[in-house]
């Protein structure tokens, strides 16, 4: 009797092959980037740690006393002060005064500069008339001004508004001519090609592009109006932040002077915040890099 085997590659066998890789697909691992496996730690607690580890800090050495009330006030002092001119009322309606200031400043100044920036930059000519003097006045401290202006607008409220103007001029004007100037020259053509006019090529590509550079101006100008607040509101202000420091430095309130401060700076990041809101919402359309 002789028994006769299959062979290996018979079509009984192939078949099996092929029901069992379709019953049991095989498993596979998803790759995950390097940047993923990281621990994710929320945003708002990273952004939040710096600020609270140094009021820890601020703290421990006011208990210390290695910071003391004559130099420094501990942050229980500061709030407790806080409470107290927010209750009078003195620190709401300085900041207000404040706030005015610095809009009017900010919506001159960005009126005269975008201005200047669009002569300057969209025509030949305007450039030759326009940005030789600019470059020239933005050389000179807007601080060192402040006499004259006193002298040509007397002690109240033109003066202080003014510096705030000359201040937010100059960096809006410069950003915004480099955006104009730094449109690539090849989205120009393609606009041509496609019949665009002067003006359509004004507003659909050179606007655009410049956009950047003139939120980039209108952030770094911000800074520069609280800058120029500062300085002047220390000239015969009757009104103000600045004011309530001049009172707080002749009657030696550190406390009082470092709450002034601290509302410079958090009006300072609240104003940052809104224009980078609205840097989000205009520049839609731009891709860019968020960070690993």
């Amino acid at each position: 009797m002789s028994i006769s085997h299959a062979p290996p590659d018979s079509p009984k066998d192939d078949i099996s092959v092929i029901s069992k890789s379709e019953q049991a697909p095989p498993e596979l691992e998803p790759l995950v980037p390097a940047s993923a496996r990281r621990t994710v730690v929320p945003r708002w607690l990273r952004r939040t740690s710096g600020p609270l580890l140094l009021l820890a800090l601020w703290q421990l050495l006011s208990s210390t006393g290695v910071l003391t009330t004559d130099v420094l006030a501990s942050p229980g002092r500061i709030a407790q002060v806080t409470s107290d001119l927010v209750g009078s009322g003195s620190l709401p309606s300085a900041m207000a005064t404040s706030l005015q200031r610095v809009a009017l400043g900010l919506l001159f100044g960005t009126l005269i500069g975008t201005g200047l920036a669009l002569v300057s930059g969209l025509f030949r000519v305007g450039e030759d008339l326009v940005d030789a003097p600019v470059q020239m006045l933005r050389t000179v401290p807007f601080v060192g001004l402040i006499p004259l202006f006193i002298i040509w607008f007397g002690i109240g409220e033109a003066p202080k508004v003014a510096i705030i103007t000359l201040g937010v001029t100059f960096p809006l004007y410069l950003n915004v001519y480099a955006g104009i100037r730094g449109v690539d020259a090849q989205l120009i053509e393609a606009g041509e090609s496609l019949g665009l006019s002067r003006r359509g090529l004004v507003r659909h590509v050179v606007l655009p592009g410049a956009m950047p550079g003139a939120m980039t101006g209108l952030r770094y100008s911000l800074g520069i109006a609280w800058l120029a607040l500062v300085f002047a509101e220390q000239v015969n202000a009757d009104a103000g932040i600045g004011f309530l420091m001049v009172q707080a430095r002749d009657f030696l309130q550190t406390d009082v002077i470092v709450v002034c401060l601290i509302v410079y700076a958090f009006l300072g990041l609240l104003a940052d915040f809104i224009v980078r809101s609205l840097e989000r919402l205009l520049l839609q359309w731009r891709p860019t890099f968020t960070g690993r």
